[in-house]
């Protein structure tokens, strides 16, 4: 049993044991995309896959995470978040397993869609359990910062144990990473974590989840087109189908008892303005990460492994301002860390702008670890805030708002660095138009908060 302080609502050791296997899934998630970016071209030669199929082999995965997260949030609160968490796990490892072994693109493209279906679970559910096992808000920041940076972690080793086990193994052995995380995660699961659902949990409203998904598919779909430069003349009209799905999912959630999404969570103004500076910080951080592989590999020459290295120094420099935020917080306070690192992001923005001009991947190397520095505190402060301001039995809605909030700005970003990169007609180009706008958004984000102390909503 773990031991509270009744009248502080202290975590115990339970609590703290508990959140090393909420950390498990989200280190799942984290080196998957970037593993099977390097197993593609093995799996070009073993599957033959057509061009359109090895896209959605690639793309398949991040559509059905973001179509589904925001049912997964509601289904977390109606059904409990640790049941989720383990069915979600289960599902992931089989759906792993089966793509491990796939005969064929159109098996592979299956499992893919399986595994985004039974990983869009897992984030929802997470923080859900996170929110019931830390009480204390101190404590709870702490939890996240901690189970924030292992995201971190997982994008700096990702690409060093892929490359390490496609040179041991074949391309399917990639997705077989994921079977002792989750094996962990569903037997530890139910003696470590407790549950946490709705009293009274309603019906989930079939039409919103067919308007959540039609809205965010189309979106992110319109958006992966543009920063292609492909099918350009349908992402229009594919964008207006989610804009349109979007606006009467808004308007529908009021008249329902149980709402896929409760409207009355932005009647909070620290959630609001958490969400806005959640959604900033990922859209202008991710168009750097889009941009800095691609420089590192395309200008500069280095190998995939190679440049996996080089993205190591400026993982880790997220994954350490990511743990020291709480310190930070308890000593200055949320609002002037949000402030500072908001600063400092446009300054990294300013200076990856001018190593655009001068070129030298020190330089590149340095500006880019100042802008993730100064970015990493605002997804664990916004996390927090979030689901702190939340009910508890809404906190798996909560936080799928969150996530939803981030996938939007991770496709955003990408179709708007990649339009600027085919304007600019050069990586170097786009980097310092990207570092300029970025810089100017931030900074401007930055003033707003050392004004209003973040009491604007």
């Amino acid at each position: 049993m773990s031991r509270r302080n009744p009248e502080h609502g202290d975590a115990g050791p339970r609590a703290w044991t508990g959140l090393v296997v909420l950390m498990l899934p989200l280190f799942v998630l984290s080196i998957d995309v970037s593993v099977l970016y390097l197993a593609a071209p093995h799996l070009d030669v073993a599957l033959r896959p057509s061009p359109t199929q090895l896209l959605w082999i690639l793309d398949i995965y991040g559509f059905v995470i973001a179509g589904s997260l925001l049912t997964m949030g509601r289904l977390a609160d109606r059904i409990g978040a640790r049941r989720l968490l383990m069915i979600g796990s289960s599902l992931f490892a089989a759906a792993s397993v089966a793509a491990a072994f796939a005969p064929s693109a159109e098996w592979l493209i299956a499992c893919r869609a399986a595994m985004g279906l039974s990983g869009a679970t897992l984030m929802p559910s997470t923080l859900a359990l996170i929110k019931a096992m830390f009480t204390d808000e101190h404590q709870r920041r702490r939890a996240v910062a901690i189970w924030m940076s292992v995201f971190s972690g997982g994008v700096a080793v990702g690409p060093v144990i892929g490359g390490a086990i496609l040179e041991a193994f074949w391309w399917g052995a990639v997705f077989l990473l994921a079977l002792p995380p989750m094996a962990a995660v569903v037997l530890a699961g139910p003696f470590l974590l407790p549950e946490q659902r709705e009293e009274r949990p309603g019906r989930v409203d079939l039409v919103s989840v067919g308007l959540s998904y039609s809205a965010m598919l189309a979106l992110v779909w319109a958006l992966k087109q543009v920063a292609a430069g492909e099918n350009v003349g349908w992402a229009v009209p594919v964008a207006l189908l989610g804009l349109i799905s979007g606006w009467a999912f808004w308007r529908r959630q009021p008249r329902l008892r149980k709402p896929l999404l409760d409207r009355t969570l932005f009647e909070v103004p620290r959630l609001r303005r958490a969400v806005l500076l959640l959604f900033s910080g990922l859209l202008v951080v991710n168009a750097v990460f889009y941009l800095y592989p691609q420089l590192l590999q395309l200008d500069l020459g280095l190998s995939v492994l190679v440049a996996g290295l080089w993205v190591m120094p400026v993982a880790v420099s997220s994954m350490l301002a990511t743990l020291a935020t709480p310190l930070l917080v308890r000593r200055f306070g949320v609002e002037r860390v949000i402030a500072t690192g908001l600063a400092v992001a446009a300054s990294g923005l300013g200076a990856a702008a001018v190593a655009s001009l001068i070129g030298g991947l020190p330089a590149l190397v340095v500006a880019v670890a100042w802008t993730v520095i100064g970015v990493a505190p605002l997804p664990t402060l916004a996390t927090d805030q979030v689901i702190g301001a939340a009910p508890a039995d809404r906190a798996g809605s909560a936080s799928a708002l969150t996530e939803t909030a981030g996938e939007l700005a991770v496709g955003l970003s990408v179709a708007l660095v990649g339009s600027l990169v085919i304007a600019a007609g050069a990586l170097d180009r786009g980097l310092l138009v990207t570092g300029i706008l970025g810089a100017g958004l931030i900074g401007g984000l930055a003033l707003r908060e050392a004004r209003t102390g973040g009491s604007a909503a």
